[in-house]
């Protein structure tokens, strides 16, 4: 299948694409100025019965055989990366423009993939934090993100967005001094970052995974 049809079925789990046009269809797919690619590979899912098509009146959905459950772990996703963040002080600035796809196996990635995201890791603040076993936080890996995940946990890892900038952090409730800490977990020495509860920042989900960058 090709990567813009499989970025379509992601897109579909998740967004009604029948109420945007080829153009909007394009920029969230990071080919903006080929509205008719993205028509092409639309009816070529229609074609093969994955999807149901009425462009006029604005219907665009996926049809049972194309997101038949028993079948999911066989199909490969394309998961948006959305940007990059830091592994160290909150520098690096926030992105929500899609710069392109990462290609996944079902069989890598939990149940509930509409919510996935990646970010591409940027420093070495997060080198020791295990994200599951033998499997840390590299500088240049892709960090898979659950955005559905809004609540976290004492010890989750999130992304957390602090004056439009994301880091990557280690996250810790001080409720005796009503405060947040993120905190790094590296083989060098970073400053932790205080936050109070009341402050300006938003917590963009749980990492759940890594995909080590190739050697």
């Amino acid at each position: 299948m090709h990567h813009i049809q499989t970025a379509l079925l992601s897109l579909l789990e998740y967004q009604d694409l029948g109420v945007l046009s080829l153009r909007q269809i394009a920029k969230l797919l990071g080919v903006d100025e080929k509205p008719q690619i993205v028509k092409h590979h639309l009816f070529q899912l229609e074609k093969a019965g994955l999807i149901q098509i009425n462009l006029e009146k604005n219907v665009i959905k996926p049809t049972k055989r194309g997101f038949n459950p028993e079948s999911a772990n066989n199909m490969f996703y394309s998961i948006p990366i959305v940007g990059a963040a830091n592994c160290g002080p909150a520098n690096l600035f926030a992105n929500e423009r899609i710069e392109g796809y990462l290609k996944i196996s079902g069989k890598l990635l939990p149940r509930n993939k509409q919510y996935l995201y990646v970010l591409i890791a940027s420093g070495s603040s997060m080198n020791l934090a295990q994200v599951r076993e033998g499997l840390t936080i590299e500088n240049g890996d892709f960090v898979v993100i659950d955005s559905s995940y809004k609540k976290p946990k004492n010890g989750d890892i999130v992304i957390a967005v602090i004056d439009n900038m994301a880091t990557i952090k280690r996250y810790k409730e001080d409720k005796n001094h009503n405060r947040v800490i993120l905190e790094a977990e590296s083989t060098e020495n970073y400053f932790p970052i205080f936050l109070h509860k009341e402050d300006d920042f938003l917590i963009s989900g749980k990492v759940i995974d890594v995909i080590k960058k190739p050697e």
